[in-house]
């Protein structure tokens, strides 16, 4: 019984530890590149730990917090400390869910690179459109005419490619990490 206690109480101070570091990680690697990992061209090499969610779900609250925290000095203010952060829980909770049970580690990041480029970059471009159409204080005009979805997919494909540099980035530390660390224990 003791011995079962212990191992659970160790269990869950690991996850909490490798929680706080992640969310820690990202939250300080977007700050130190701060100017260029916000708005509508940014280069947010800190997205490349959205791949960890492939590999356990602890990662999803750990990159959510690290989010949230980064998002504290987004010139969108409010609306990327809610938005950001949701959008950031839905899409690796959906990563999550694709790749539970995928045991390869290339397919386990091609997987969350579609779900991040696709799904997460969608969501950062409606929020884009959001604040823009709100007047949100920060937002940015997308020097789009036609209506919401223009302006949607300007957001989309100007946020798209600094998204791939920090997949790829991180795609490739990943893939290194897993080769000497156990990343879903």
């Amino acid at each position: 019984m003791q011995k079962t206690v212990s191992v659970r109480q160790s269990n869950r101070t690991r996850n909490i530890t490798l929680t706080a570091i992640v969310a820690a990680l990202y939250a300080a690697i977007t700050l130190v590149i701060a100017p260029i990992g916000f708005g509508p061209v940014q280069l947010r090499l800190s997205e490349g730990l959205n791949h960890l969610s492939a590999w356990n779900k602890r990662y999803i609250l750990a990159l959510g917090l690290g989010v949230f925290i980064a998002n504290l000095m987004s010139p969108l203010g409010w609306v990327d400390w809610i938005f950001g952060t949701a959008g950031t829980l839905i899409m690796t909770t959906v990563t999550y869910l694709l790749t539970r049970k995928v045991t390869n580690t290339l397919v386990k990041i091609l997987i969350s690179s579609f779900v991040v480029s696709t799904l997460g970059m969608g969501i950062l471009a409606a929020e884009f459109t959001f604040a823009f159409n709100i007047g949100a204080s920060g937002s940015f005009p997308s020097g789009a005419s036609g209506g919401l979805f223009s302006q949607w997919l300007a957001y989309y494909i100007s946020v798209l490619p600094g998204e791939i540099v920090s997949l790829i980035v991180g795609g490739i530390l990943i893939f290194a990490l897993s080769k000497i660390i156990k990343l879903d224990k």
